[in-house]
């Protein structure tokens, strides 16, 4: 269990910025540390899955806690290293998703509704690992008529199959497993793999924006 709750380059939860994010929940029993820690990430930065980095320096928690925004594997990154730093242990997870409802444009420069690979985060609770997923901000609900989730530690918070008017929503097709840290070169080929058009955009580049 001590690999999960380590810092690492990626969860770099001593950094100034990642300590001043949990400062507000340390002395709060741990369930309410849990659901205020989840909230905090899931609205505070807006989801965007349409800027994609390449430099590991990009994927580390005190970077993307400058941001305004990421995609589910940033705010994954970000709500992990702050469970860690609370001394929860927590780990990354990976999958490949289809999003049943996605906007046109995600489509458009994926050429698919699959996203690959998808992050969740998965904290050590009671003796369970729980499920929690903080990519989808209650604004983002609200526009595609999803429940806004709530992780509170007791039960899983994955994205729903289906949104409010029973259309489906997200289907998890494959399982990549978990992992202790960022794997950064998996996720990179992973991408390149399920869009390989994509690999002449970025070629040479650290940024891309869909």
């Amino acid at each position: 269990m001590k690999k999960y709750l380590v810092e690492t380059s990626f969860f770099d939860y001593n950094t100034e910025l990642i300590q001043e994010l949990i400062s507000p929940f340390q002395p709060l029993p741990l369930q309410e540390q849990i659901a205020q820690l989840f909230v905090r990430i899931r609205d505070g930065w807006r989801y965007n899955p349409f800027v994609i980095y390449q430099q590991a320096e990009n994927y580390k928690a005190s970077f993307i806690a400058t941001q305004k925004e990421g995609h589910c594997i940033d705010k994954s990154t970000l709500l992990i290293a702050a469970a860690r730093a609370l001394g929860i242990p927590a780990r990354l997870r990976l999958a490949k998703v289809t999003n049943h409802l996605v906007i046109e444009r995600l489509v458009a420069k994926l050429g698919t509704a699959d996203l690959a690979p998808h992050g969740i985060a998965e904290l050590y609770i009671d003796g369970v690992w729980r499920k929690a997923s903080t990519a989808f901000n209650k604004e983002l609900c609200a526009l595609y008529q999803v429940d806004v989730l709530e992780f509170d530690g007791s039960q899983d918070a994955v994205i729903q199959e289906y949104n409010q008017a029973q259309d489906q929503f997200m289907e998890y097709v494959e399982d990549y497993g978990h992992f202790a840290d960022v794997p950064l070169e998996f996720i990179m080929q992973t991408f390149i793999s399920n869009y390989p058009e994509l690999s002449k955009v970025m070629a040479g580049k650290n940024k891309i924006e869909l």
